[in-house]
């Protein structure tokens, strides 16, 4: 009864064996028996922002909400959930790399399975095939997906890895703003230097010249030129008269006199105002100089004040940060592998392999015919 069986069993095509057999045999025995359960934690999040546009579809709704996505933010946060950085910070005290190195995980699934300890470029690799992360462009709602062999595990890190992401916009905030308010703080000092020396030059002019006001001081002595004439032209008029009338009057010696004092007088006054390096126009130019920078400086002062005000409260403006959407979830059932679907799907494929070689032989053995 034996050999009617292996007879029938020879006569069955060995490509059939070799390229559908065998395979959906071995399939059944990894999805049956050696693959690991993977549980799935996922969790989404949107980086918030008050100033920036919100995009379409439910951006929209999250604008009406108060609030808009931050697209460079959000680029960043999964870049740090996706590097090198972020896995040696879960690696600590080798935490991922015992999570996923355990004896309970098959070996066709396990972290260096034929080795005591693999370098952290092959975890590297073995972290990015369990670590997803995806961004939605038309809402900018990141999506962290995190494959591990046990519930709590999943959880865990899933919920580190998105403390981290959150960490990392707090801290591209802090530094954004600490520069722009540092800025505005340097050119303030800056501008507090140059009204503080322009205020002591004018004082040291000052001080210097024993001038106040240069055109408020030729002012007045021009008021006091101005009497000083009306006297001279009263005085003139009045000896004019006295020489007309009274030539041997004795008071025209002292009114004579009295024109040369005040011609003197106005002589002496208007060289104050004008005429020499020490008068009041040569002051002036000097003066007006030190004063329009003063005022200058004073003015620079007060714009990088300003500056410093709304840059602060640009700071605050631009604040981003990340907003759970969905939390960590901890799954209550494994998600993978879908064993009877990876069974058909082998099963499928070497189908479609064993008729492509079925092909390909029968066009050989025309040919050599």
């Amino acid at each position: 009864m034996v050999a009617p069986i292996l007879q029938k069993l020879t006569k069955i095509n060995r490509l059939l064996v070799v390229a559908v057999i065998v395979p959906t045999v071995l399939s059944i025995i990894y999805f049956g028996f050696l693959a690991s359960d993977v549980y799935i934690s996922e969790s989404r999040f949107v980086v918030r922002s008050p100033d920036k546009p919100a995009a379409s579809g439910l951006g929209v709704l999250l604008k009406t909400a108060g609030f808009s996505s931050s697209g460079d933010e959000v680029y960043a946060a999964r870049g740090f959930v996706e590097s090198r950085d972020a896995l040696r910070e879960l690696n600590r005290n080798r935490a991922f790399e015992a999570a996923y190195s355990s004896s309970s995980i098959s070996q066709f699934d396990r972290f260096a399975p034929f080795s005591f300890y693999g370098s952290f470029e092959d975890l590297y690799k073995y972290f990015k095939r369990k670590v997803v992360i995806e961004t939605e462009t038309s809402t900018s709602i990141s999506t962290l997906t995190v494959r591990a062999y046990t519930a709590r595990d999943a959880q865990r890190f899933n919920e580190r890895l998105l403390e981290m992401a959150e960490a990392t916009v707090n801290k591209m905030n802090e530094r954004g703003r600490q520069d722009l308010i540092r800025y505005a703080d340097f050119e303030v000092e800056d501008a507090k230097r140059k009204a503080s020396a322009a205020s002591l030059a004018l004082a040291a002019y000052r001080n210097e010249s024993g001038v106040v006001d240069p055109e408020r001081q030729a002012e007045v002595q021009l008021q006091m030129i101005s009497k000083l004439q009306d006297e001279l032209v009263a005085t003139k008029m009045q000896l004019v008269q006295l020489k007309s009338y009274t030539p041997q009057n004795p008071q025209i010696e002292v009114i004579e006199t009295k024109v040369g004092s005040l011609q003197a007088e106005i002589d002496g006054q208007l060289g104050r105002v004008a005429g020499d390096r020490k008068s009041l126009a040569a002051a002036a130019v000097k003066y007006q100089r030190l004063q329009l920078e003063s005022v200058f400086a004073d003015k620079q002062l007060a714009s990088a004040l300003a500056s410093l005000e709304q840059a602060r409260n640009e700071a605050r403006r631009k604040q981003a940060y990340v907003e759970r959407i969905v939390q960590p979830n901890l799954p209550d059932a494994p998600l993978e592998p879908r064993r009877m679907r990876g069974v058909l799907a082998v099963f499928l494929a070497s189908l479609i392999t064993y008729g492509i070689l079925r092909m390909l032989l029968a066009s050989l053995f025309e040919h050599r015919d």
